[in-house]
């Protein structure tokens, strides 16, 4: 027989039997570990950044408000020097006082006036989206930009409110140059520009509720009434109860209004506790006292956050 060559000679050939494949439950494991991994890479890194933006300002608030701080001098502890400081201004009280009328109003005017609005949305039948955009436009312009527009619209002068009362034959009001009314003119404001979010929300949950409800009261005859009293306020009531929560915490911290339109006139009418720890901080350069009067604000809505919880749960339990 002739002899093979080189080139002829038959080409290589693999294992026999292919490379073992990792077990199945080893596999599933390394796959769970990665994931696992990934996934508490991604919250770490979420947490460092709260902690950085959040915690420690909250911390570092609480520090200061015991130390002495003015950014010129060191940092010197001085104990409860800012608490007594606080409570030795006169306009400390006044401060408080001015946050809880504006608070107590925005309930009447700002709790009851989106969920109205809803519940019309609600009924509309025809170009609810014009009217829904409508209503959330507010929401969408700058804050300062809000309290200068109305700051003209009060204009005692070529105002448009006052314009708008002349008209229809009634007297002018000074609107923000007046104590009795400046508090009301702002808490108009802030329902305004902040109802648009709220609204939405009471619509959502107005749109939960079942028709057949509201058609079984119309058949043991409850008019519109009975069936907002006994249908639409009980199917919201929890959307209502956590509203209610949010409106108070950010009432309780109203800022933009008194700061922008009256500066806290006139005779410091309108001075809220936000406004009065910003001249702490910014006008006294008394930045500790300032922090203090943030950790009692920080108190007073916990404690108040903890005794609604409290209550409405215990209410809805029974």
């Amino acid at each position: 027989m002739p002899s093979l060559k080189s080139s002829e000679a038959p080409a290589s050939v693999g294992p026999l039997w292919p490379a073992e494949a990792p077990p199945v439950g080893v596999s599933r494991l390394r796959r769970k570990v990665n994931d696992n991994l990934t996934a508490y890479g991604l919250l770490a890194a979420a947490l460092v950044v709260f902690a950085l933006f959040s915690w420690y300002p909250i911390v570092r608030g609480i520090l200061l408000s015991f130390q002495e701080v003015n950014f010129v001098d060191p940092p010197k502890w001085v104990g409860f020097d800012n608490f007594e400081r606080l409570f030795a201004d006169p306009l400390f009280a006044t401060a408080w006082l001015n946050t809880l009328e504006f608070t107590v109003i925005a309930l009447v005017l700002g709790f009851a006036v989106p969920f109205v609005t809803a519940v019309l949305l609600n009924e509309l039948r025809h170009a609810k989206a014009f009217f829904r955009v409508a209503v959330y436009l507010p929401v969408m312009l700058p804050p300062v930009v809000v309290a200068m527009l109305w700051k003209w619209i009060y204009n005692p002068g070529p105002g448009l409110a006052n314009a708008a009362l002349g008209a229809v034959g009634l007297p002018e009001s000074s609107w923000l140059d007046s104590s009795s009314t400046a508090m009301v003119s702002l808490v108009i404001v802030s329902t305004w520009a902040n109802m648009g979010s709220t609204t939405l929300i009471y619509l959502a949950a107005l749109q939960t509720i079942p028709g057949e409800l509201y058609e079984s009261a119309e058949l043991d005859g409850a008019g519109l009434f009975k069936r907002l009293w006994h249908v639409t306020i009980p199917q919201t009531k929890f959307v209502l109860l956590v509203l209610l929560l949010l409106q108070v915490v950010a009432t309780m911290q109203v800022f933009t209004e008194p700061y922008v339109m009256t500066g806290g006139g006139p005779e410091e009418s309108t001075v809220t506790v936000l406004l009065l720890l910003y001249r702490y901080a910014f006008t006294y350069n008394d930045f500790g006292s300032a922090s203090a009067m943030s950790l009692l604000l920080l108190i007073a809505l916990a404690i108040f956050s903890g005794f609604y919880l409290r209550l409405t749960r215990t209410r809805s339990e029974d």
